[in-house]
């Protein structure tokens, strides 16, 4: 098969890791794989250099960009329907909100162009077969409810243009369907894949990762693994430091990320004298996450919206038991007393609780991880993962032979 994706930009996110993963995977298959990508710049690193070195075709566009924008846009546009006209694809695959709306749109068109060029009696019947992947909905509750009605209706009209849509976690599929983002045969969940070998099979141990990092010994560490910006929870955590050294007297935070809020972080710290009780690794590059979790004793995730948190699977694939908010994709691989407990999303005190009871009962913490693991070893391989998509686009392409 000849396959597009589009993808915004190719930032360190785990949308972005992804997409490049399903792209190296059906190169590996013998696909003919191009990647069309808008600028990537940014505080978060970028993936580029890593995507260059597999070998498929990557296109860079100054015209996707990630904010909706009157003078980029309909160029975008206009950039993916000449491609399509070009490159002849089989399959169009978008990513995330903005490739998606404008990529669904321009290969949907040039699909309309194709059956009228053939005589074929309905869209769906020709191709390129268009694809889009929900890492994550554009709509959530911590927006106002203008902008949430605004991408409700383009996400609907996009899935009218749609022939399949992959959701990395039910939760998507749920809260799609109940916003009327098109109909149940449209999805299909394909859980978001990793390379789970480094996790399973760490370089470096506890005690040298700690060393490295200046933590404690005997330390409990719990890790988080995000950007340090709006709604990833930090500031909950903070909030609750002090009742958690009271129960854990022995806790230590570790941050693996970097973002516009660390200074304010710092200062923080600095103010309640706990700059020994956190350690802030800084930006890392993806494959340095799995070298860092044996520090930790546990993970814990309060971000307030995500598909599926990658951080989840990684933590319970290096044996980690987890703490989280209850939202969206969380409850299904934390699952509650078996490999982790959940709390309430924005009830700090009630994740904080959590952690303490995790603390408390170190033999409990370390089989649940052991189950974590178990769990997530062959459902979030990334080689699932692809061939589950390349079954999608197989039933696609046999479904409009047939017809």
């Amino acid at each position: 098969m000849r396959i597009l994706h589009i993808i915004t930009r190719l930032i360190v996110g785990g949308a972005q890791e992804n997409t490049l993963l399903s792209c190296d995977g059906l190169h590996e298959r013998g696909h003919e794989v191009i990647l069309l990508t808008g600028p990537s710049t940014g505080p978060e690193g970028s993936l580029m250099a890593r995507a260059e070195a597999v070998g498929y075709k990557i296109i860079v566009t100054p015209h996707l960009v990630r904010s909706p924008h009157p003078y980029h846009d309909p160029l975008a546009y206009r950039e993916i329907r000449r491609l399509c006209r070009q490159l002849h694809p089989d399959i169009v695959h978008t990513h995330s909100s903005k490739a998606g709306i404008l990529g669904r749109a321009a290969a949907w068109k040039e699909k309309q162009r194709v059956a009228k060029k053939s005589k074929l009696s309905t869209p769906h019947s020709a191709t390129p077969a268009v694809v889009h992947t929900i890492h994550g909905l554009p709509f959530h509750p911590y927006q106002r409810a203008i902008i949430n009605k605004m991408w409700i209706a383009l996400e609907a009209s996009a899935a009218r243009h749609c022939d399949a849509t992959i959701c990395v976690a039910d939760a998507m599929t749920r809260q799609a369907l109940a916003a009327g983002v098109g109909t149940p045969n449209l999805y299909t969940t394909i859980y978001s894949g990793m390379d789970v070998e480094p996790f399973l099979h760490p370089a470096l141990t506890r005690e040298q990762v700690r060393a490295q990092l200046h933590i404690p010994p005997a330390a409990f560490v719990f890790a988080t693994i995000a950007r340090l910006q709006p709604l990833k929870g930090h500031d909950d955590l903070l909030a609750q430091f002090d009742h958690l050294l009271a129960n854990v007297p022995d806790a230590h935070l570790l941050w693996i990320g970097d973002g516009v809020f660390r200074p304010r972080f710092e200062q923080t710290l600095r103010e309640k004298g706990l700059t020994n009780r956190v350690t802030m690794t800084g930006l890392v590059p993806p494959q340095q996450v799995p070298q860092l979790l044996p520090a930790a004793d546990a993970l814990v995730h309060p971000s307030y919206r995500e598909g599926l948190a990658r951080a989840l699977p990684q933590a319970l694939l290096a044996g980690l038991p987890v703490v989280s908010y209850d939202c969206d994709g969380a409850a299904e691989v934390c699952l509650e007393g078996q490999t982790g407990h959940l709390a309430p999303t924005g009830d700090s005190h009630a994740l904080c609780n959590a952690m303490i009871r995790l603390a408390a009962d170190r033999p409990r913490a370390l089989a649940m991880g052991a189950l974590g693991r178990d769990l997530c070893r062959q459902r979030f391989d990334w080689r699932t993962m692809v061939q589950q998509i390349e079954s999608v686009y197989t039933r696609l392409l046999s479904q409009e032979s047939a017809s």
